[in-house]
């Protein structure tokens, strides 16, 4: 065994020998492949070390991340509070009067964001507001240094309606460099934020003021089954006049900029004789017959606020009785006298006035017809096609001489038509709206 042993380490011996004189030979050889190898195997080793440091930090970010995304405000349990902050109450006081008068520069102050059409609208409401009699502020502390949610109940007075309505309305107050509370209202809160807000809106205090201003509006409700029908007409109206306000804007903008780049197309001022009204030797056109353009009502009087006595649907015509100053027409309804909105009518049949005795009555009345396809649900008929403005003429809103001015068409320019009437007046799309021209000055 021993010798065994003696001559398996003579072996190794002698094979390590024999290594070492041929490592020594090819030294010059192997040594840089070995270094090389060592190199690619440090290198591989530090790639893989540097691989799990960077799968552990994103892991620790990732994990960071969640712990940011779910990490809530918390949401204190304060109770509601009111006059609490005598700046906001200020600060609401200011705003609501300038609601009230329409002060849209006050309120541009007051609150960050107020686009174009905001601002049109506050002008607009405003003309309809008498006032706010009753102004409660309660506040709740807000989701970040500084800031409140405030609750405000108001009761609004209409002109038009005899008693304040209430309601109420959520307010993000926030205070800015210079110390002074505003009213965020960009939309670009985070969801913390949001979240924070609907957590208090939640809470029994603010459940129990809301529930308080919708028994007192339900009781209103109750006491005067108009009153719906007032707000949402009151609305419907706001939403209309905003929508021309716009389309007028629009337009004013497009006119002089024709106005400046075609200095062969003079402007129609106010202080010149406007083409559509000179003088004209032919008969005056009368209206016998008009047709509902849109679903609307049908009033006792001529007033939004007067009971109604029913709707008109898209098509349904009437005889004219009158056609008065103030946009409303008087009609032939159920054997009686009604009123429309003229912006919602458009005339069907007419007759021309004799110049000796303008009650002829042996004029024949010209029918304007349209095609079925025209009296769809847009409250307009179908285009027909274009007409080209011959002289600089005014477009109005509705086919009179004293209609409200839309704008200014300029000679050369095209018009996309709708119809042309009987009346002299051509009906014509202007910005997305109905609009007329004096059929005299369109080819």
């Amino acid at each position: 065994m021993n010798t065994s042993n003696n001559n398996i380490q003579d072996y190794i011996k002698a094979k390590l020998e024999s290594f070492k004189n041929w490592l020594f030979r090819y030294s010059k050889i192997v040594m840089p492949v070995i270094l090389v190898l060592c190199v690619a195997i440090t290198v591989v080793v530090a790639i893989n070390a540097n691989k799990r440091k960077i799968a552990e930090e994103e892991t620790i970010e990732a994990t960071e991340d969640v712990d940011i995304s779910d990490a809530s405000i918390d949401v204190p349990e304060v109770p509601l509070e009111q006059d609490a902050v005598p700046e906001i109450n200020e600060l609401f006081s200011t705003y609501y009067t300038a609601m009230v008068e329409g002060d849209t520069a006050t309120m541009d102050r007051l609150v960050d964001k107020l686009d174009a059409t905001e601002i049109l609208k506050a002008e607009e409401t405003s003309k309809y507001i008498e006032s706010y009699p009753v102004l409660e502020i309660y506040t709740k502390t807000g989701p970040k240094e500084g800031t409140y949610i405030a609750y405000v109940y108001a009761e609004v007075k209409f002109y038009d309606y005899d008693k304040p309505i209430p309601g109420m309305r959520t307010y993000y107050v926030c205070i800015d460099e210079s110390g002074n509370y505003y009213l965020n209202e960009d939309g670009e809160e985070d969801q913390n934020v949001l979240n924070y807000i609907r957590e208090l809106t939640l809470q029994d205090d603010v459940i129990d003021l809301n529930n308080k201003v919708a028994v007192a509006y339900n009781d209103m409700v109750a006491e005067d089954d108009e009153l719906v029908d007032f707000i949402v007409d009151l609305n419907a109206e706001i939403d209309k006049n905003v929508g021309e306000a716009l389309a007028r804007a629009e337009g004013s903008a497009s006119s002089e900029e024709g106005a400046s780049e075609g200095e062969e197309n003079p402007a129609v001022t106010d202080e010149t004789q406007e083409p559509e009204e000179a003088a004209s030797t032919e008969p005056a056109t009368i209206v016998t017959r008009v047709r509902a353009i849109d679903v609307v009502n049908i009033r006792k009087s001529d007033s939004e606020t007067a009971d109604k006595l029913g709707k008109a649907a898209v098509g349904d015509e009437f005889a004219l009785l009158e056609e008065k100053g103030n946009g409303w027409s008087k009609v032939s309804y159920e054997g009686g006298e009604a009123y429309i909105k003229s912006q919602f009518l458009e005339p069907v049949e007419t007759m021309q006035a004799d110049a000796s005795d303008s009650s002829n009555e042996e004029d024949e009345p010209e029918t304007t017809t349209q095609t079925a396809a025209q009296e769809d649900n847009n409250s307009a008929p179908a285009s027909t096609g274009t007409v080209t403005v011959k002289e600089n003429v005014r477009i109005r809103a509705s086919a009179s001489e004293n209609g409200e001015k839309l704008g200014t068409a300029y000679v050369g320019e095209k018009l996309e038509l709708i119809m042309k009437q009987a009346d002299g007046w051509t009906k014509i799309k202007y910005n997305g709206k109905t609009a007329y021209v004096k059929s005299d000055f369109v080819e």
